[in-house]
């Protein structure tokens, strides 16, 4: 039976425009002549090549290892030759070291060295190798290390697993095909996780506007699996990690805690579909699906496509760009990042890419704050994002920290709402930046100190 939807206190409502791809089945994007795989794909440091140019590689081998704990490796998307090892251009914005592979056009491009896994006869330690070794990381969009998340620090717990299905950023769909159309997948992956972290129980949440989607996973959950599908109430940002928690099981966070903190682990649907894959068949992490939507792409689809594919690769083989097309971001409307290249390339992190037209991205003029609370009373984490604007307005980030700056997650809620235009979450986000500027020149000056008084 399923409950009555759930949902947490405050956020938005921003139109879904989810039909163009929500009821399209996932398609698969053909081998692209080339690929662009950037060392820097996660949070932590980045990976360290293996491989030589001219060297022939095949997919799904290690081409570059992970260099330290919070780092994972990386491996060959397609069958080819490495064809260069040089800066390139990166989502962020900035260059980046990356391997490039021209595709074997003859080659059937099968996995290398697939075979399954026999996961019930690992012991906690091999799981979590498997998981860094096969390159996973968190496919929501902050790309965290995988393993490094599963792995409980000694004195902690994990009481409830949590997959988040809810994929609340207008127009992206990846998710919502995903569990449509690979729920064994999911559930593989779910039952390995519960058991590495002896969890009590497994909540799938999802949002009620894919009531089909629940449907699917509650009929498939596996008998003597400790697993329970929780509707939600569609708003945003439901999928944040923390209104997550909130919704289902009513535990609040606190300040500069993480969901550990509160007995919580969260994983993407996604994630557990991939990593469902590799313990059936040995496949790292090499491709991901992703939804390329908006009004400004001529053919709308939900795309599985390998990591490291082109940005230009991707929108012919979507039909191109309409005539008045302005803008392309990676990710949603709410949280991505605008592109200026069209030879960026897919990131494992990479989970939608969004052109608009330009009439959607017509500049609107910005106002003074009226004081009007709207902002409070859409901040999910209760936030005051007024006063916090006027502030990094003047450059006062000392006592922006004072009122828990570093609480944002960033979501956007408080730039959406806004009727005087002013770009909250940017300024935010600016400031942030500043303040571990600041910090890390702070702690690189103290250890000098700590040096030179040392060699005394």
């Amino acid at each position: 039976m399923i409950d009555k939807p759930k949902t947490f206190r405050h956020g938005v409502h921003p139109e879904e425009h989810k039909e163009q791809t929500e009821h399209q089945r996932l398609e698969r994007l053909p081998v692209p002549d080339e690929v662009i795989l950037p060392l820097s794909q996660h949070l932590g440091a980045p990976s360290k090549p293996i491989v030589s140019v001219g060297d022939k590689v095949y997919r799904g081998q290690m081409i570059a290892t992970a260099q330290g704990f919070v780092s994972v490796p990386l491996h060959a998307t397609v069958t080819g030759w490495v064809t260069a090892i040089e800066n390139r251009h990166h989502p962020s914005g900035q260059l980046s070291e990356s391997i490039v592979i021209a595709s074997d056009p003859h080659s059937p491009q099968t996995l290398y060295n697939e075979a399954p896994i026999d996961w019930e006869l690992l012991d906690k330690e091999d799981v979590l190798a498997m998981v860094q070794g096969g390159g996973f990381v968190g496919l929501g969009g902050a790309a965290f290390p995988t393993h490094v998340k599963l792995s409980i620090p000694p004195g902690k717990r994990v009481q409830y697993f949590f997959v988040n299905g809810c994929e609340c950023e207008p127009y992206l769909t990846s998710d919502h095909r995903i569990m449509l159309e690979w729920a064994d997948s999911i559930f593989l992956g779910i039952r390995v996780i519960h058991k590495l972290l002896g969890a009590e129980k497994t909540f799938i949440g999802v949002e009620t506007n894919k009531w089909d989607a629940i449907k699917v996973l509650n009929d498939r959950i596996p008998p003597g699996l400790a697993c329970e599908l929780v509707p939600l109430v569609t708003k945003y940002p439901q999928g944040a990690e923390k209104m997550l928690i909130t919704a289902v099981v009513k535990r609040e966070i606190p300040s500069g805690k993480l969901p550990l903190d509160v007995q919580v682990l969260v994983q993407n649907v996604g994630t557990m579909a991939g990593l469902g894959d590799m313990f059936a068949y040995g496949q790292p992490l090499i491709e991901r699906v992703v939804t390329v939507t908006g009004p400004g792409i001529r053919r709308p689809a939900t795309i599985l496509m390998p990591v490291g594919t082109k940005l230009g690769d991707i929108l012919d083989y979507c039909g191109g760009l309409t005539d008045d097309a302005r803008q392309i971001l990676f990710g949603g409307p709410m949280m991505g990042t605008p592109q200026y290249n069209f030879e960026v390339p897919i990131l494992k992190g990479s989970s939608g890419i969004v052109v608009f037209t330009e009439k959607d991205v017509r500049s609107r003029k910005e106002y003074a704050c009226i004081r009007c609370a709207t902002c409070l009373d859409a901040c999910p984490v209760y936030l005051n994002p007024s006063q916090l604007g006027m502030l990094a307005r003047v450059g006062r980030h000392e006592d922006m920290l004072e009122l828990n700056l570093m609480d944002c997650i960033e979501c956007g809620s408080c730039s959406y709402v806004c009727p005087s235009n002013i770009p909250l979450v940017q300024r935010f986000r600016v400031s942030k930046a500043m303040i571990r500027e600041k910090q890390a020149r702070e702690r690189e000056a103290q250890q000098i100190e700590k040096e030179k008084t040392g060699s005394k």
